[in-house]
């Protein structure tokens, strides 16, 4: 059995894993603003880092795999939150955990991502570029073009930059190379209180209906947990650097024609030069 670290772990998605790990007989240390283990508030620099220390404490220096979970929704209308919760509140306690994950054999890691990183149009490339850089001043200052629709952009730039840096990193020596398998799902709409209380609103109980869901209706919360756990198990081994999109065919709709496509020619000297380095390790 496994030690395991859930952020967002007292309510929706993250319960529903916390629930299953727990209930397969794995220890799991939730994080989250109450009910938790670890209770900490994810949108200060205070706040992460001692909810990294402590998961540290509780492990004692040997984590199996984390599940990140913890978000806010365009919902709690503050672009800088959203950002510093779905984007810092990931990489910051992952960077800090990485050790500990390293300790442990063949870790994994599920970051929670969305289809909004791939179905929501006009998101600026500053953005994006600020989130790589790690400046959340140019974030903020970038989204405030959006105006009143400024949570709705910080809610999707978020998930594309924290899938992005998924990506980037899962693919590196200090986490492919020692053993960590890091990967993220992203979920569509998923019947979550949340998603209740959006539904319980007509202006946005409309816009919902009207999102293209291929196979109708609304996901499970339930269904999310057996996908990560699936992807924390040995049959994930292979599984790195992959976006898995568990949405109801909402992401294909969009994208049919858009991905997979070839990699650019312009591109293939830095790849191959990476796949050099990584033969010589």
């Amino acid at each position: 059995m496994g030690t395991y670290a859930v952020t967002g772990s007292a309510s929706g998605m993250g319960r529903a894993v916390t629930e299953k790990l727990t209930a397969a007989g794995h220890t799991v240390i939730g994080v989250d603003l109450a009910d938790a283990t670890v209770t900490g508030d994810l949108s200060t620099p205070d706040g992460r880092r001692d909810a990294a220390a402590a998961v540290l404490a509780h492990c004692d220096g040997v984590l199996d795999g984390a599940v990140m979970a913890a978000g806010l929704g365009p919902a709690s209308g503050n672009p800088r939150l959203i950002s510093q919760v779905n984007y810092l509140g990931v990489v910051e306690l992952l960077e800090a955990w990485r050790p500990a994950l390293a300790q442990a054999d063949r870790a994994k890691v599920v970051v929670f991502s969305s289809n909004s990183s791939s179905t929501v149009p006009m998101v600026l490339r500053r953005t994006l570029n600020a989130y790589r850089d790690g400046d959340l001043d140019k974030v903020v200052s970038s989204l405030r073009l959006y105006g009143k629709q400024a949570p709705t952009f910080a809610y999707a730039s978020s998930k594309i930059a924290i899938s992005r840096w998924v990506r980037r990193t899962a693919v590196t020596r200090a986490w492919s190379g020692e053993g960590i398998r890091l990967n993220a799902i992203a979920p569509g709409a998923i019947m979550t209180p949340l998603l209740e209380k959006q539904l319980a609103t007509p202006a946005e109980a409309k816009q919902i209906k009207r999102f293209p869901v291929p196979i109708g209706g609304f996901g499970d919360a339930g269904q999310i947990a057996d996908w990560v756990v699936f992807m924390l198990s040995d049959a994930a081994d292979f599984l790195c650097g992959s976006v898995v999109f568990v949405d109801g065919g909402s992401d294909a709709w969009f994208r049919a024609e858009d991905w997979p496509g070839p990699v650019p020619a312009r591109r293939l000297r830095r790849y191959v030069h990476r796949s050099k380095a990584f033969r010589h390790r």
